[in-house]
Parts: C-alpha cells; structure tokens; sequence
C-alpha cells in the first residue's frame, strides 16, 4: 500500500504543476497564438489550439531527447 499511495502522492504534485504551468502561460498569451483556432456563439465555445500543441510537442520532444542522450 505505501508504494500506491507514493505514486498517487506523485502523480497529484505532476497534476498540480502543469496545471500552474498552463495558467502562467496563458497568462502571458501562450494560448492565443496564430494559429489557435477557436469558434463559438452565445453559451458555447470551441477551442483548438493547433500551434500551442505543435510548440509543446516540439519542446517536449527535446527534452526528452536530452534526458535519454544524457542517461546514456
């Protein structure tokens, strides 16, 4: 049980952090790039952000790439 509530523990704090991660860069307009597609009327809203998706994967993609070059 100790390893379960670990991991759960762990998985909260990652939650968490990207959670204040897309808040501080929405504030900063991260999420209103061109390309950020978004439509909508009265009560409904629609939002696909093509751009800001493409920029995370690539960063990601880097850093993951340098923790496995590193590791090696």
């Amino acid at each position: 049980m100790g390893e379960l509530g670990r991991l759960l523990i762990i998985i909260g704090f990652a939650v968490i952090t990207i959670g204040v991660l897309v808040m501080a860069l929405g504030r900063i307009g991260f999420f209103k790039l061109p390309g950020d597609f978004a439509w909508g009327s009265g009560n409904w809203r629609i939002y696909f952000p093509l751009a800001s998706s493409i920029i995370i994967s690539i960063i990601l993609t880097l850093v993951l790439w340098l923790i496995n070059y590193l590791r090696k």
